[in-house]
């Protein structure tokens, strides 16, 4: 068995871990542990344990290396990122303790999801902004109004239009949304600004009522 560079694409050490060098399928995944570790933290909102998601994850991981296509993939370690994030996504659907809707008072109403620019319209508060002479700090969700919108949620939106949502609050862009739910990037982006809208003009008339 040959020793292992950590500077080594991550193609070549699976290309020696397909050739019987097993001891590699342990340094992998040791080398991304950290991502599904943090990945675990970002999801963690949608209800399920972190240390289940963090199982979870390294199941998704095993999977990335055990499946991965050189000549149809992405790079390993954007493949893993996806593998990651579909199961543990899975196995927050399939779990009991799943909330229906992430929207609680610990949320910050402006804060932008990660990987996204400063300048897109995005960011909760434009999600749900109300009135334009309104002050900001009156749409701050209290518990209350976050049971009203998660009602809304749940009987206002599509099964897809909800999970698009759970992710999209996860700090996801609707690329990788588009990529762990399956679905082209267009009706995933289609189904975010539809949900946006929606939950927009409710909040607006509950607020202005």
């Amino acid at each position: 068995m040959g020793t292992i560079d950590r500077d080594e694409t991550d193609e070549n050490l699976i290309g020696r871990l397909r050739e019987g060098e097993s001891q590699i399928m342990d340094f992998i995944m040791d080398k991304y542990k950290d991502m599904v570790k943090a990945k675990a933290g970002t999801m963690y909102i949608l209800g399920a344990d972190r240390d289940d998601l963090i199982q979870e994850g390294m199941i998704g991981l095993f999977k990335a290396i055990r499946d991965y296509d050189f000549g149809r993939d992405a790079s390993f370690k954007t493949f893993a990122d996806l593998c990651i994030s579909r199961q543990m996504y899975s196995a927050i659907q399939a779990s009991s303790r799943k909330k229906h809707t992430p929207l609680n008072g610990y949320i910050s109403l402006y804060a932008k999801p990660y990987g996204q620019e400063e300048d897109t319209n995005s960011s909760l508060d434009q999600i749900l902004e109300s009135t334009k002479d309104r002050d900001p700090e009156e749409l701050i969700i209290d518990q209350e109004n976050a049971r009203i919108i998660e009602e809304f949620i749940e009987t206002g939106l599509s099964e897809f239009e909800k999970q698009v949502l759970e992710l999209y609050m996860t700090g996801m862009g609707y690329v990788e949304i588009a990529g762990i739910l399956g679905k082209d990037e267009k009706s995933t982006d289609n189904a975010l600004q539809r949900t946006k809208s929606k939950i927009r003009k409710f909040v607006d008339k509950s607020m202005n009522k």
